[in-house]
């Protein structure tokens, strides 16, 4: 299919971080765009503002009838009215990673794959190349702070793209260059086993292109058989590991200075000192390393670089700082699974040491509650104080016997509270608060403005 051609595009699932960045790509080649989603939030306020036309009902009649791609997200239920009436239709219909595939096909790609990381990486890849003058395209993850969007417009062939695992998306893709950053169990209702989801990686590694390069998290390898390393090499592709001292890119002399992360990078026996990080965690510290090291192979200027990297305001929801006062500080952060949990966990306590840390979590699916609520219990221990909310079903019917509490029995920590949205405000005690973190991918962002707004009242 020729997109370029393209005279309407209408998204089922439009307010999707991913899904959204797409509708931006065909908005800015001046092709009509509409969608439906379930119900509105910021994002899709900021579409609307863009001159996207966005129902929230599912209903037929909202469907515009001059369409020429039905775009979906596989995340809507199967049952939903508008899917199935497009079906009937004989419309083209395309799932958001098939279309991603088309776009990037022709181009460079730098494909970002991984449990956890993807967006963080991407971004700081994207941003790095663009300060650097390579200018490339991107879809992101997140709403970038320093686009305010999650869609950027470059002039280039470059296109960096989220390498997404749920659904096995991302084998759509066949980048010249590639990063396995994490391969951590997740999405065991996909893939029913930690070693599927393993196989989907391999595969995805496979499809880059002839003399390509895969950057790995160092450890990672050791899922890899020998042909599957045989074919890389055989395809020309250079494998680079990365992390710990003794790796091909490698991150060294990590300090907090002032707030931000320093450190030292080797990559491939070059030496370069005094990179600066505002993002918090050692974990970030590898991400920005991953961007580094595309942006080395790619040409960019060291310099440009650290520039860069030093002046990244960071991503919506990704340890996003909304207030910081002198007496309370409250931090936003998207995490939803027991080892993003431990590292945006950690990251707060190795910036503010001394300060007790109140969390608010809201488990992400019942599925991943399930599978992982032991994981869980053990990374929210590591708070002074928490304050844990009902499931986010997102695209699940409840599971018997699933629910938040099976989380919180789990926790050591007495000082915890099992609480709903409705009576999440009132059970919050603001004077006590020092450090507060919202953790979670569901709805609890829609919590931060009023938790914002109350801080500021109290504590200005």
């Amino acid at each position: 299919m020729d997109l370029s051609n393209l005279k309407h595009v209408y998204f089922i699932g439009i307010g999707g971080i991913g899904m959204s960045a797409i509708a931006r790509f065909f908005l800015r080649l001046g092709i009509k765009v509409s969608g439906y989603d379930k119900t509105g939030t910021l994002l899709t306020s900021e579409l609307e503002a863009e001159g996207i036309f966005i129902h929230f009902d599912d209903n037929v009649s909202m469907v515009p009838v001059d369409i020429d791609l039905v775009v979906y997200t596989p995340a809507i239920p199967a049952d939903h009215q508008g899917l199935n009436f497009v079906k009937r239709q004989n419309l083209p219909l395309m799932k958001r990673s098939e279309v991603l595939g088309l776009i990037s096909r022709s181009k460079v790609g730098i494909a970002i794959a991984g449990t956890h990381g993807k967006t963080t990486t991407s971004t700081l890849t994207a941003f790095l190349l663009d300060k650097s003058g390579l200018r490339p395209s991107a879809f992101l993850g997140g709403i970038a702070s320093d686009y305010q969007s999650n869609f950027i417009s470059g002039d280039s062939d470059l296109v960096v793209l989220e390498a997404d695992e749920f659904d096995r998306s991302f084998l759509h893709l066949t980048p010249t260059i590639a990063v396995i950053l994490s391969m951590d169990a997740d999405h065991l209702d996909i893939y029913g086993h930690h070693d599927k989801m393993v196989e989907s990686f391999i595969d995805f590694a496979r499809q880059i292109k002839p003399n390509g390069l895969l950057l790995i998290k160092k450890g990672l390898l050791d899922f890899f058989d020998k042909k599957d390393i045989d074919f890389l090499s055989g395809k020309g592709v250079i494998i680079k590991e990365f992390g710990s001292e003794g790796s091909d890119l490698s991150v060294k002399n990590v300090m907090v200075k002032n707030g931000q992360f320093v450190f030292d990078l080797t990559d491939d026996g070059h030496n370069s000192e005094n990179w600066i990080c505002n993002l918090p965690g050692r974990h970030n510290v590898e991400n920005a390393s991953v961007a580094i090291g595309i942006g080395r192979y790619l040409g960019a200027s060291e310099n440009d670089m650290k520039d860069a990297l030093a002046n990244f305001k960071g991503i919506r929801r990704r340890f996003e700082i909304i207030h910081k006062g002198p007496k309370v500080v409250f931090i936003d952060d998207y995490a939803h699974h027991p080892t993003e949990l431990n590292a945006a966990i950690n990251g707060v306590k190795m910036l503010f040491p001394d300060k007790k840390i109140t969390g608010v979590f809201q488990p992400h699916l019942f599925s991943r509650t399930k599978d992982f609520y032991i994981g869980f219990a053990e990374a929210l221990d590591e708070l002074d104080e928490i304050i844990l909310m009902d499931i986010y079903p997102a695209r699940e019917l409840p599971m018997e016997g699933v629910t938040s509490d099976m989380i919180f029995r789990e926790m050591k920590n007495h000082h915890k509270v099992l609480v709903s949205k409705t009576n999440l405000m009132e059970t919050i005690q603001w004077k006590d608060l020092e450090v507060i973190v919202t953790l979670g991918a569901g709805d609890i962002d829609t919590f931060v403005p009023e938790i914002k707004k109350k801080l500021e009242s109290l504590f200005l």
